[in-house]
């Protein structure tokens, strides 16, 4: 029980450096700077694990083209 008569939140688990490590450098055969300079995301899909999403529509790439134009 917290100080204020709840319940505490339960603790973050630490990030798995083993198994990412693993990952990056033995499965993937990355160099250790590719390793470093990656997100855990990236690492992640490059192992195929990163969750599908949807590619961006037509109107997708409108709404960014209007929001963020070339500059001429």
């Amino acid at each position: 029980m917290s100080p204020t008569g709840g319940t505490a939140p339960e603790a973050p688990s630490a990030f798995p450096w083993d198994e990412a490590m693993a990952l990056g450098l033995n499965a993937l055969r990355w160099s250790p700077r590719d390793f470093w300079a990656a997100t855990p995301r990236e690492l992640m899909a490059a192992a195929g694990r990163g969750g599908r999403r949807d590619a961006a529509t037509a109107d997708d790439l409108r709404r960014l083209m209007e929001a963020y134009p070339d500059p001429s």
